[in-house]
């Protein structure tokens, strides 16, 4: 049902629009700072509480993630339903309280707790803020601004890396949780008041319906999608291979490079700021422009650049020179990034309007519970298992997981662009249009400016 004081995106100025983009990217920025922060606390937290490897991969990775995934699919259905604009300011009021919660934690279960209550608040937040940039974008536009928007990714992890490695050396752990928690609290509501929800399908030549499709409809459309299908899975193994890595780069750096805090969250928050902010746009950029001639360049070129990751990955690891290994990083940093703005735009442009916020929900159930839940702590037992007999070099062969993993991701992706075509030929034979959309299956739009 169209909310009655939502903004008609035909009428909203360009100005206005990206505004909008600009705040909802902040929001995204503030998401991964308190969601990463904790990765460049979490020696200090080692110390101090007496934790495994295992245990941290658990606070960063597998709790985090299996109440942000099934949590997000009950709200992004909420928000299909009601004002999206209200759902992201109050996600964001919660995990930023949530964050700044998890200072005062004084053992492993306390933070456990803490670190759930982020995932809950998070669960509300991208979903709704894709289909919110849907409804503001028209297709020509959409894959860049979906990229710019997950951009808003790295730069969180830059500065999240950056106030939470010189924090964390100069007051302590628990103060950095203070101090990036807060600020969010105060944004949600400079976010609530002025941005407005857009107009579902606006931005569509489709005729869009007011009925709410149920979750059932919605998964039976997903499912029946296999594009949309093996999609979720390559980037989920995508996925696996960033948090695997991000979520130990600083124990990495820390462990065999010799590095303090402050040097560790400057260094990597450049990198993942910089790189995979770079790639993320890039991919947007490319795929908005390749994809005019050959559609299935939306994700063929983000297995290219997945495949390229697997010689920086193993340059990033197993060098000793700590210049190369970060420049390597770096590189890898920028090559991960590039999906998810392609891979995003494909997704949108299988399902109607009135689908997006739980399209989003469930394609982020797939590739978080892979990637985020399973990556960081994988790659932790891995190190615990081998300690015994590698000492402090079990995490660099720990980390070694992602190598293969990249390489069956693009592979994956290869395929699914091959899937891409197919599913477009077999819906136009049954006379079964999907909703058009010229940035993935090159049709006329009349919806841009």
């Amino acid at each position: 049902m169209q909310n009655s004081g939502a903004i008609s995106s035909s009428r909203a100025s360009t100005a206005y629009r990206n505004y909008v983009l600009a705040m909802l990217t902040l929001v995204y920025v503030f998401n991964f700072i308190d969601r990463q922060v904790l990765v460049i606390l979490q020696e200090s937290i080692k110390k101090e509480l007496h934790l495994s490897d295992t245990q941290l991969g658990l606070l960063s990775g597998f709790t985090f993630a299996i109440f942000y995934v099934t949590l997000g699919i009950p709200i992004a259905r909420l928000a299909d339903k009601t004002n999206r604009r209200n759902t992201v300011a109050v996600s964001l009021a919660i995990w930023s309280i949530m964050t700044a919660t998890c200072g005062l934690a004084r053992n492993f279960i306390q933070l456990l707790l803490a670190r759930t209550g982020v995932g809950v608040g998070e669960a509300g937040g991208s979903p709704s803020a894709h289909a919110m940039i849907s409804d503001y974008f028209p297709p020509k536009k959409r894959s860049t601004a979906l990229s710019i928007y997950s951009a808003g990714l790295y730069f969180g992890v830059l500065i999240g890396f950056l106030m939470g490695g010189y924090l964390n050396q100069h007051f302590g752990w628990r103060s950095a949780f203070f101090v990036v928690g807060a600020p969010g609290i105060i944004f949600s509501l400079l976010f609530y008041v002025t941005v407005k929800e857009p107009e579902r399908g606006a931005t569509d030549t489709n005729v869009v319906s007011d009925k709410s499709p149920s979750l059932r409809e919605v998964l039976t459309h997903l499912y029946s999608t296999k594009t949309f299908v093996f999609l979720a899975v390559c980037s989920a193994l995508n996925v696996f291979c960033i948090y695997g890595l991000i979520n130990w780069a600083p124990s990495f750096l820390q462990r065999l490079h010799g590095l303090t805090s402050t040097q560790t969250g400057a260094l990597l928050g450049l990198i993942y700021g910089i790189g995979g902010g770079v790639g993320s746009f890039a991919g947007g950029v490319l795929t908005d422009h390749f994809g005019k001639t050959d559609k299935r360049q939306y994700l063929k070129i983000p297995a290219y650049a997945i495949l390229l990751t697997i010689p920086c990955a193993a340059g990033a690891i197993f060098m000793h020179s700590t210049a190369f290994s970060l420049a390597c990083l770096g590189l890898v940093a920028c090559l991960q990034s590039v999906y998810l703005g392609p891979s995003l735009s494909v997704a949108h442009s299988l399902v109607p309007a009135s689908m997006r916020a739980m399209t989003s929900a469930v394609y982020f159930l797939v590739i978080n519970l892979v990637g985020l839940g399973f990556g960081p702590v994988i790659v932790g037992f891995i190190s615990d298992l081998l300690k015994p007999t590698l000492g402090v070099e079990s995490l660099r062969w720990a980390l070694s997981i992602i190598i293969v993993m990249g390489f069956v991701s693009a592979m994956l992706f290869f395929v699914t662009a091959k899937k891409l075509v197919i599913d477009l030929k077999s819906r136009e034979g049954a006379g079964n249009e999907l909703p058009r959309s010229a940035a993935v299956y090159g049709q006329a739009d009349t919806a841009d400016e």
